[in-house]
């Protein structure tokens, strides 16, 4: 049966339903989902965002030339003249917490959908050289904050004639296709196994080959390189490799050739090994479990350990895609729907 309950119109002409207040925690794909059919069934929903654009990975990760920005922004303009509220600037964890937001602020209900910001490195030596950035901060400079206009931002992009990028991911090929277009002359993709097993899909690979990034496999970085007095990257020492047997993916796993050390020359490196779920929620409510990879614990319906509390996405789900998002967003929902007016 129909349990869901349908948007209806007072005399005024606006939007009205159950009196029930609703948070969404992060502004990204899952959250822009599971506000919209919320709002949907008639719920009061307050979307809590950390920073000044509403969006998510889609207006700080995701290229334009991949994602025009216009698009998402039609998108958050809808929803707000359907009646959903954005809060930005607020850092849930830090300027209130989960259980805050459900108590002092009155909230019935909220969903956890803050992504997976939290980029990996490799830990090897140099990595705080200036000009090593992960592909997360390289990205949000270039997207949201747009670093590459340097008279008018606050925190201007760094100029670099030849980037390496390190990694294989749709991420990595984002990274090196933005160096391009922000003047780099020469862009390298350092992967440690063959164009076979790189997780990127084809089309990315094969974009970026058009426009020039040149792929090295079967390598890996095993220290950066600086100046000491100037504390900048001069290069990257990496190691080749041959591929051995499949690991446990059923990839082959990747074996150091002895004595094959070498140099490469360049003046930027960007790490893209891929985020990490956000800390700070797990971190600032322990009612929250989280599995050893710190991605927030879910059952069937995107509920968590807290009551009245779901989650989805990428906290859940690890880095994965906004479709996947969208779709925990829609699911979590219509769960939360059923649990308040069931």
């Amino acid at each position: 049966e129909e349990r869901y309950i349908p948007i209806c119109e007072n005399d005024e002409g606006k939007l009205w339903g159950p009196d029930y207040k609703m948070a969404v925690i992060g502004s990204g794909p899952a959250g822009l989902s599971c506000a919209y059919y919320l709002r949907t069934k008639g719920y009061d929903v307050t979307v809590f965002e950390a920073f000044h654009k509403a969006g998510g990975v889609m207006v700080y990760g995701i290229p334009e030339f991949r994602l025009p920005k216009s698009i998402v922004q039609n998108e958050v303009e809808k929803l707000k003249k359907m009646g959903v509220n954005f809060e930005m600037n607020f850092l849930v964890g830090r300027t209130s917490t989960v259980q805050q937001i459900l108590t002092e602020k009155g909230f019935d209900a909220a969903f956890v959908g803050t992504g997976a910001g939290l980029p990996k490195f490799f830990g090897i030596p140099g990595e705080n050289y200036i000009g090593v950035f992960s592909a997360n901060e390289y990205l949000t400079r270039a997207n949201l904050m747009k670093a590459y206009d340097a008279e008018k931002a606050d925190t201007p992009f760094y100029s670099a004639k030849t980037v390496v990028v390190c990694g294989g991911g749709n991420v990595a090929m984002d990274a090196a296709r933005m160096a391009l277009r922000l003047g780099a002359e020469k862009v390298y993709v350092v992967y440690r196994r063959t164009r076979t097993e790189m997780p990127a899909r084809a089309e990315e690979v094969e974009h970026a080959e058009e426009e020039g990034v040149e792929f090295r496999f079967l390598e890996n970085p095993v220290e950066i390189l600086g100046n000491d007095e100037t504390g900048a990257v001069t290069g990257l020492k990496a190691l080749s490799y041959e591929l051995g047997e499949p690991d446990a993916s059923g990839r082959r796993s990747p074996v150091a050739i002895t004595g094959s050390e070498h140099e490469i020359p360049c003046d930027a490196v960007i790490v893209a090994l891929g985020n990490n779920s956000n800390p700070l929620i797990p971190k600032t409510t322990p009612e929250i479990k989280v599995d050893p990879k710190g991605h927030i614990q879910v059952d069937e319906k995107q509920e968590t350990s807290m009551t009245k509390v779901w989650a989805g996405g990428d906290i859940v789900l690890g880095a994965a895609t906004v479709i996947l998002a969208m779709g925990e967003g829609r699911k979590a929902a219509a769960s939360i729907n059923e649990y308040l007016a069931g």
